[in-house]
């Protein structure tokens, strides 16, 4: 039975647990809940959220081997397991699903819906199968990505219908011309027509005529027709910039989904390492039980210890093939054909930039800010056509052309007529037209001034994340070598019969733990480059900023 804390309370506010005793003020804030839990439950609790941290970084794919992880490292960390620490882990791993399915934009777990919500995790495949392996740089994997990526393609078919769009309203405006020739046989019966003339025939024809005419259409006034021309001029502009925008987020995902790999080939070779050292204990501690030299409870622990890393190194496999799945489809490779990572993992010192130069900068280059400055002027534009609904408009109908028997004793004739119209009772109709306009442009303005301040809440996050990574990567770093300094004195004192294997065994847990946070924040911090670059709309540019900058 594990022993109960009843001094320390978990607290949960917002996304993070925190630990502390209940009668600090943190405690009684508002939306915590503060109870006891013994060890195991705390364990239980603090790797629940961190795999939802993890999950929010990695994507949700990854969820469900979490929470199988998540119960695992539970079952394997006490045989005797309370009913009220499995509950929680259940619960905790069911929240984590609908959760992040909830918070998370671009994984679900259905594949459908995963591409109704973000077109950035499909593509559409090309190429063929190849036997050999694609040796694939992560320069590669972004531009087959800017080629065959489902979002990218996407916002170019969004352009050409606002192209499209754009040139449908442009008619409305230009005058309108149309050709015809008819070629016409008669026969009239005059009773018929009520026409009844004594010594006239009944019936006339049959007889002929052909007409060849050309007929114009023309809005001269009509300011309705030219502000919705401009509005869609705007929202042709805005889809062009999102089109661009649409080339930096690719530069995101694919960047993101090929470090996540690069990351699973890390983490596989240290856990490869730490089985190969695994092996090693427990042979040592079989060889000093059969000699007689160390208890039964020495190689149990050690072949325990081995057997579990084993089981990480099964799950880290299976992860890197997964991942490798995901980046295939981000790039449109297809899913047969194997593929290995050129690039390693990049580190290099970011050098710390000015602030508000950077939120200058990256209000000057993001084009979906530029996108939504676009949309705000179309809807404007609308606003103003919904009133000029009001005015008259003059409308110029012409036809000329030649009629007769025939071509050859044809004559010219023609016609033309201008139509003012004025709208007299349409007030509703007119007052529901200007609501939903001003409607639409409220919220147009309300989108610009929120996406303003997502730009600057992106390049401050972006750069608090790369300077928390950074310093993450060095105390990782230093970690690793602590810690292997520490298994390397446990096996020796074990080797010398100074002490057991337990130290072994826990030296060899926190080899495992420093080199999985080693990955970890190294992951982070270059993904944390990748956001800054998409922050400054310099998504494109992302080789300096991997380098350093």
């Amino acid at each position: 039975m594990p022993p109960r804390l009843p001094f320390l309370s978990v607290i949960v506010h917002g996304r993070e647990p925190r630990i502390g005793l209940p009668h600090q003020p943190f405690a009684a804030e508002s939306g915590c809940v503060a109870r006891s839990f013994d060890t195991l439950e705390i364990r239980t609790l603090l790797t629940a959220f961190r795999i939802q941290r993890e999950a929010s970084v990695f994507g949700p794919h990854l969820l469900t081997e979490s929470r199988t992880t998540l119960i695992f490292s539970i079952s394997t960390g006490n045989n005797s397991i309370r009913p009220g620490a499995l509950a929680l882990a259940l619960g905790l791993a069911g929240l984590l699903c609908c959760g992040l399915v909830a918070q998370t934009l671009p994984s679900l777990p259905s594949s459908s819906s995963a591409q109704a919500a973000s077109p950035f995790q499909g593509s559409v495949a090309a190429g063929e199968v190849s036997a050999q392996p694609v040796n694939l740089t992560l320069d590669e994997a972004i531009q087959r990505g800017m080629k065959a990526n489902l979002g990218v393609i996407l916002s170019g078919a969004q352009t050409a219908a606002a192209r499209g769009e754009r040139l449908s309203q442009l008619q409305t405006l230009l005058p309108s011309v149309d050709g015809s020739l008819k070629e016409t046989v008669l026969q009239l019966d005059l009773p018929a027509e009520g026409l009844r003339i004594p010594g006239f025939p009944t019936i006339i024809g049959p007889f002929g005529y052909t007409d060849l005419r050309a007929s114009l259409t023309w809005s001269l006034i009509d300011v309705a027709s030219l502000r919705n021309y401009l509005a869609a001029r705007h929202n042709f502009s805005a889809a062009q910039l999102s089109a661009q925008d649409a080339r930096d987020l690719v530069v995101l995902v694919v960047g993101n989904a090929y470090l996540l790999a690069l990351a699973d080939e890390s983490r596989i070779a240290s856990v490869e390492a730490q089985v190969a050292t695994a092996k090693i204990s427990l042979n040592q501690a079989a060889d000093n039980h059969q000699a007689g030299t160390a208890p039964l409870l020495d190689e149990l622990r050690a072949r325990v210890d081995s057997q579990s890393l084993e089981q990480q190194l099964i799950v880290a496999r299976n992860a890197l093939e997964k991942d490798k799945l995901a980046l295939a489809r981000v790039i449109g490779l297809p899913l047969a054909q194997s593929f290995t990572l050129a690039d390693k993992a990049p580190y290099a010192v970011f050098d710390q930039i000015d602030v508000e130069a950077a939120i200058h900068e990256a209000h000057a280059n993001r084009k979906d800010l530029a996108a939504m400055v676009e949309q705000t002027r179309a809807a404007e534009q609308q606003r103003k056509a919904a009133t000029a609904d009001r005015l008259p408009t003059l409308t110029l109908n012409g036809d000329y052309g030649d009629i007769g028997v025939n071509l050859k004793t044809s004559h010219g004739t023609g016609n033309a007529a201008g139509n003012l119209s004025v709208p007299l009772f349409k007030e509703f109709g007119l007052r529901g037209e200007a609501q939903v306009a001003q409607a639409q442009l409220d919220t147009a303005q309300a989108r610009l001034s929120d996406k303003s301040a997502q730009v600057d809440a992106d390049v401050r996050d972006a750069l608090l994340d790369i300077a928390s990574a950074q310093k993450q990567v060095e105390v990782a770093r230093s970690s690793v070598e602590l810690s292997g300094e520490a298994l390397s004195e446990a096996q020796q004192r074990y080797a010398n019969g100074v002490s057991d294997n337990l130290a072994v065994s826990q030296a060899q847990q926190s080899v495992a733990q420093a080199n999985d946070q080693y990955v970890t924040s190294l992951y982070r911090h270059n993904v944390a480059k990748l956001n800054l670059a998409r922050a400054l709309g310099a998504g494109e540019n992302y080789k300096s900023y991997l380098g350093g900058k």
